[in-house]
């Protein structure tokens, strides 16, 4: 069955997961992805369209607008699948595959799966003719094979071939415009919105890259078959770019605009230098990886706003019982606690997370499993950290699923980065100083912390020998939040210690991490 997705269609699943989160569901469901795909200008709501199924259609926009209501006051931040839209996916897959091995599942195949599982939408969808035997046609025309080409004595002069070729400028001059037209909103939006200094150079060398890959193309040559007058294009206008709304709106209608324009690029491309196809196709996974990236990072910040002090727990280090620890460190604004025990049993490991995390919740506080994402899931955890050493970002998403935070642990600047671009939802940077908890040859430093501060739009924990003594000097160098061991575990009062360390980290001076929206 197959997995790849077509540009549009990976537009519409990600927009599908977004309508719920607006709506503070805990599901996605066919109603959000019917939403995504009429939005959407695909191949799928071209054939909707076809019924008279748009969003402009005031009979759908009814029906849109009765199931569709946003909570402005709340988001559900990971919204998992009801077994609806599970069921619609799998459709489109089961679709998709029929052509073949190199075949990619596109809107088309959604909106097939739409009309074929039950639910109000295939209703909807049915009332108006557009039933899954009706789009499962329009779908075999599309996939028509012929035969081999009959075969001709005729052959185009020179003045054919260079008109052909000019129609092939033009439409290589317009993608590109649009590929970074769109490419510059989001290193604005990456620059000035999520103060990522990271992401905005990834973007910036996106765009060089693909200035680099069109020199077999040459601008002259380029701008000599433009036409903007004539280009019956520049008269269309999408009703979607008048409902923009919010900043990640904005992000994401241009990080689809320049996506399309690196898969014209590619297809076009392809037609006048047969490297050009592979190049582009690069880049536009590239932009997908950025795009993934951007567009996780707010519901990272949400999740752990005002969790600007992290606890990582080992109970055989803490002078009082771990409960006693947990709700002294919790009532002094202590909000995300880690549990790091490397010696102990899996049983009887489970056993202690599962108290800890009762502990946790009833101190409306976050529960953290170090290096063990299967014992996170059956405690309840609410998330995983992973070291350079252990499971892969990929690999703990595998195991914990959307819904649950990865955190990992960073020395240097490159790991760091690969983090981000990995999908980690936060980064543990050090250590900073010696630790007493876990040994290390050597040290980041305060310097990593700086470079951290200037480069990482994430979430990130200063750690490693942070306590009251050299916290100011962490702060200084750009830290926001910190996470701590010995200095509350060791300590007699762990409020008084919280409340110490959240105090002088608040305090005023040095760069800090903004918050995010």
């Amino acid at each position: 069955m197959t997995s790849r997705l077509t540009a549009a269609a990976s537009r519409i699943l990600e927009q599908a997961i977004e309508s719920a989160r607006r709506r503070a569901s805990p599901n996605v469901e066919p109603i959000d992805l019917l939403s995504a795909l009429l939005a959407d200008e695909s191949r799928g709501a071209t054939l909707l369209a076809e019924h008279g199924i748009a969003a402009d259609d005031s009979s759908t926009a009814a029906f849109l607008e009765d199931l569709l209501k946003e909570d402005l006051d709340r988001v559900s931040l990971n919204p998992g699948e009801s077994q609806e839209y599970a069921a619609v996916v799998d459709a489109a897959k089961r679709q998709a595959a029929l052509g073949g091995r190199t075949a990619e599942m596109g809107s088309e195949h959604l909106a097939f799966g739409l009309a074929e599982v039950p639910s109000a939408v295939r209703e909807h969808l049915k009332e108006r003719g557009a039933t899954a035997e009706v789009i499962q046609r329009s779908l075999d025309v599309a996939g028509d094979t012929f035969g081999e080409p009959i075969p001709t004595d005729l052959v185009l002069d020179a003045e054919a071939a260079a008109f052909g070729r000019r129609h092939l400028l033009r439409a290589i001059d317009a993608a590109a415009n649009r590929a970074a037209e769109g490419l510059r909103v989001a290193e604005d939006y990456a620059r000035f919105v999520r103060d990522d200094a990271f992401l905005t150079r990834r973007l910036k060398n996106l765009r060089h890259a693909i200035n680099e890959a069109l020199s077999a193309v040459p601008l002259t040559e380029r701008l000599a078959a433009r036409d903007t007058v004539g280009d019956v294009g520049t008269s269309i206008s999408s009703p979607s770019a008048e409902s923009r709304l919010r900043e990640n709106d904005l992000l994401a209608a241009n990080l689809h605009r320049a996506e399309e324009a690196l898969r014209s690029l590619e297809e076009f491309g392809r037609l006048i230098d047969p490297t050009l196809g592979p190049a582009f196709e690069k880049l536009r996974y590239e932009l997908y990886t950025i795009e993934k990236t951007l567009a996780a990072a707010p519901a990272a910040h949400e999740r752990l706003a005002g969790r600007d002090l992290y606890v990582l727990l080992t109970r055989s280090r803490c002078v009082q019982p771990i409960e006693e620890v947990i709700r002294g460190a919790a009532s002094g604004g202590a909000k995300i606690f880690q549990v790091r025990e490397k010696e102990m049993p899996d049983r009887k490991l489970l056993s202690h997370l599962k108290a800890v995390r009762r502990w946790t919740a009833e101190a409306d506080a976050l529960l953290i499993v170090n290096d063990r994402p299967d014992l996170a899931v059956l405690c309840g955890a609410d998330g995983v950290h992973v070291g350079q050493d252990e499971l892969t970002v990929r690999e703990a998403r595998h195991i914990v699923g959307s819904d649950r935070l990865v955190g990992v642990s960073a020395h240097d600047i490159e790991q760091a980065q690969v983090a981000v671009l990995d999908g980690a939802d936060y980064l543990g940077v050090g250590p900073v100083f010696p630790s007493k908890t876990k040994p290390f040859e050597a040290f980041a430093g305060l310097e990593f912390v700086r470079q951290v501060a200037a480069e990482i739009g994430l979430p990130w924990y200063a750690i490693g020998g942070i306590g009251p003594e050299n916290i100011a000097s962490v702060r200084e160098a750009g830290a926001s939040r910190v996470a701590v061991s010995a200095a509350v575990c060791t300590a007699d009062d762990p409020r008084f210690v919280v409340t110490t360390l959240r105090s002088a980290l608040r305090a005023g001076g040095g760069q800090t991490q903004k918050p995010r929206d």
